[in-house]
C-alpha cells in the first residue's frame, strides 16, 4: 500500500500583507485602553506587527495571537524571541471557526484589516465568536481600510465604511465607543461588549 502525501494547506489570501506600515502607529496605540487589560488577543495577526507593538505597550499582560498562516505564526514567535518579548503566545487557528479558548477569556480583542475579506454572513459568524471569547465589558478594536478608491488595500467594493462596520459589530453584542482616523488609508473603531 502506497503512502499518500498530504495536500498542503493553501496559503491565506492576505498572508504576508500588513497594514501596520500604513497607519499612524502613535495614534493607533493611543486608541488602545491599557487599564485593567491582563489578556489581549490579536485575531488574524499575520506576522504579528500589531501584536508586537501591543505586547510592548501592555508589558506583563498576556497577549495571544492567532492566524491561519503557519509561516506568519512561526515568524511572530521568532521575532518575539529576538526582541525578548515573553508575553506573546502565537498559535495557528482559523478565525472562521470556533477558537480554542474558553468563553470570556480576553479583556480586549483586535481584528486588523481582516473583516473586509469576508461576506456579511461570515463577518457576523466571526464577530459572534469574538464576542464569545471577549469578556463582558471588554473591548474590541477593529482596523479597516477607508472606503476610498485610491491608495493601497483591497478593492473598493469589499471595503467597509465605518457606519456599515459599526452596524454589523453592534448586531453581535457590542456597543460602538469611538472612531479614530489613523492615517491616510485606515481607520479604527472601538467597541465594548455589552451582552
Amino acid at each position: 500500500m502506497r503512502k499518500t502525501e498530504k495536500t498542503p494547506k493553501p496559503t491565506p489570501e492576505a498572508a504576508g500583507k500588513s497594514s501596520f506600515n500604513l497607519i499612524d502607529e502613535k495614534r493607533f496605540l493611543n486608541f488602545i485602553d491599557t487599564d485593567s487589560v491582563s489578556s489581549f488577543i490579536d485575531l488574524g495577526c499575520g506576522a504579528g506587527n500589531y501584536t508586537i507593538k501591543i505586547a510592548e505597550m501592555l508589558g506583563k499582560s498576556r497577549i495571544w495571537a492567532v492566524d491561519l498562516w503557519k509561516e506568519g505564526i512561526e515568524l511572530l514567535k521568532k521575532r518575539s524571541e529576538e526582541l525578548n518579548i515573553k508575553n506573546v503566545n502565537a498559535i495557528v487557528a482559523d478565525i472562521r471557526k470556533r477558537l480554542p479558548f474558553e468563553d470570556e477569556s480576553f479583556d480586549a480583542s483586535l481584528i486588523a484589516t481582516v473583516i473586509h475579506h469576508f461576506n456579511k454572513s461570515k463577518r457576523i459568524e466571526i464577530l459572534k465568536e469574538v464576542a464569545r471569547i471577549t469578556k463582558t465589558g471588554g473591548m474590541l478594536y477593529i482596523v479597516e481600510f477607508k472606503k476610498i478608491t485610491e491608495g493601497p488595500g483591497p478593492a473598493f467594493d469589499i471595503r467597509i465604511d465605518e457606519r456599515e462596520l459599526g452596524n454589523t459589530v453592534q448586531s453581535c453584542g457590542f456597543k460602538t465607543i469611538s472612531f479614530g482616523d489613523i492615517g491616510q488609508f485606515n481607520y479604527t473603531m472601538k467597541f465594548r461588549k455589552i451582552v
